[in-house]
């Protein structure tokens, strides 16, 4: 028996989290990267879209400053040791339409609000909503989106605009995030939700 469930959409004032859409993560050469360039182009899509509209946007990256940071994570997967601060690794990739206003959240595990300022970022705006973007679908994403709702904000995910590693990763944690966290929906499913005129 499946249970009842309900699509939200968005409020009156969303912002966009785009998660470690950084060289580290959309580059093949770094240990933790893959080949994604679908999704790179998709963020572009809805970042446009944000822009369009003068709506907030936060881009986050990962940076370990020293060696006590995070320290069970980086056990557990040491190839975070190259994301320091400088390395060409947590630069946003240089594909997206990244403008002055978009601001950027430092982060050290896997959640974009665990450990950062991003809520209170967001309450300052008067944000009531989340598109969250990015990388990974079963690690970062999923992680942010599960917080977002934690935090009570509405949250869709534009499925192209998300990527994994393992594509069943990828769609097992696309269907548990829709039965119990957020809106995941088609990229222009989502831009049509947006409020505000499409300044062209």
């Amino acid at each position: 028996m499946n249970l009842e469930r309900h699509n939200l959409g968005l409020g009156q004032k969303p912002a966009l989290i785009v998660v470690d859409m950084i060289n580290g993560f959309t580059d093949p050469a770094c240990p933790l990267g893959c080949e994604c360039p679908e999704v790179v182009a998709a963020n572009a899509v809805i970042l446009d879209a944000f822009h369009r509209r003068s709506l907030p946007v936060y881009f986050t990256t990962v940076v370990y400053h020293d060696a006590a940071e995070a320290q069970i994570f980086r056990q557990r997967l040491p190839a975070l040791n190259v994301l320091t601060p400088g390395s060409r690794w947590v630069a946003i990739d240089p594909r997206l339409p990244r403008e002055p206003q978009d601001e950027v959240v430092e982060k050290r595990w896997a959640s974009a609000f665990h450990a950062t300022d991003l809520d209170r970022r967001l309450r300052r705006l008067g944000v009531d909503s989340l598109v969250i973007t990015g990388l990974t679908t079963s690690g970062c994403v999923r992680a942010t989106a599960v917080d977002g709702l934690q935090y009570d904000y509405r949250v869709m995910i534009p499925r192209e605009a998300v990527g994994d590693r393992n594509s069943r990763a990828h769609e097992a944690n696309l269907f548990d995030l829709d039965a119990k966290y957020a809106d995941v929906s088609a990229l222009t499913d989502v831009i049509a939700a947006l409020p505000g005129i499409d300044a062209r």
